[in-house]
């Protein structure tokens, strides 16, 4: 896997983790769950993410989005 070093911009903000975090619990709920397991999160990621992930021009070259980033941050980090 390319390393993503240098390829982002600007990345979300504390309020993106707040509109992930309620996003995941609305997703776990629709799944007929009150309670959110990690899944929930990789799922719903994308959709949070992809407008507030900024990337460089570097990765617009290389004509990577920002949906792209996201998902390969996804599948890197390890669930606990």
């Amino acid at each position: 896997m390319e390393d993503l070093t240098g390829m982002i911009q600007f990345g979300g903000s504390p309020r993106a983790t707040i509109a992930l975090t309620v996003a995941s619990k609305a997703w776990a709920f629709l799944q007929g769950r009150g309670y959110v397991v990690p899944q929930d999160v990789k799922t719903i990621a994308p959709d949070v993410l992809r407008h507030r992930v900024i990337l460089t021009y570097e990765a617009e070259a290389e004509e990577m989005t920002s949906e792209s980033v996201v998902k390969r941050i996804l599948e890197t980090v390890p669930v606990p």
